[in-house]
């Protein structure tokens, strides 16, 4: 009776190890779906907070001031001509809205005459933390090599009055949770008129913009 009982056993055994296979194959593909939907609910979650509370607002740059740091002009009225030596100091504010940092590359600050790029000043690269504003002074010289058209130049200095324009623009890029990455741009354009008698700013009319 043992003997003939042994073939059953093996039999037995052969035909439950598939089985077995399959509720362990089972088991892993309800892990595997269980994890897929958690991942699903954990970003549908961080997109609602991104476009909610988390939602990216535009930073905004602006030329809080601008004063006269050097000028100094000499005339030659004989050859209509005047050489202008300028040096403005100006105070930058870069204001970032978000609940999240602001991050953004090197630039540079530019100052121009008559629409000719006639000085820049570099801006390193930075980070605006949440809800807060950088500060930054900067110092725009007048390259007198640039200046291209010496009659105008001398017209100005004769009138009295110098118009030069101030502009910074920044480019950059809010990061939410490290996943949803917005790049942004904000920038100032401000319109500058200097009294070569008093050597200071008698007039600045800025613009502002900024967009996602």
């Amino acid at each position: 009776m043992l003997a003939a009982e042994a073939p059953k056993s093996n039999a037995d055994t052969e035909t439950q190890s598939p089985n077995g296979d399959g509720r362990k194959r089972n088991r892993k593909i309800c892990i595997c779906v269980t994890l897929l939907i958690l991942l699903l609910l954990i970003f549908k979650v961080l997109l609602v907070l991104s476009l909610t509370l988390f939602k990216p607002k535009n930073p905004t740059a602006t030329v809080d001031s601008v004063v006269v740091d050097h000028l100094r002009t000499s005339v030659d009225v004989l050859n209509l001509k005047a050489n202008l030596n300028l040096t403005l100091q100006a105070h930058l504010a870069l204001k970032n809205p978000n609940r999240v940092g602001f991050s953004f590359g090197s630039t540079s600050a530019l100052l121009s005459y008559k629409g000719q790029l006639v000085g820049e000043a570099p801006l390193p690269a930075n980070r605006v933390g949440p809800q807060k504003t950088l500060h930054m002074n900067v110092k725009l010289t007048l390259m007198a090599d640039r200046l291209l058209s010496e009659s105008q130049v001398f017209s100005d200095v004769m009138s009295g009055s110098i118009p030069v324009n101030a502009f910074v623009k920044v480019a950059g890029r809010v990061s939410v949770f490290n996943v949803f990455k917005i790049k942004v741009k904000s920038s100032a354009s401000c319109d500058v008129t200097i009294s070569v008698s008093s050597r200071n700013v008698t007039s600045q009319h800025c613009k502002y913009s900024s967009k996602l």
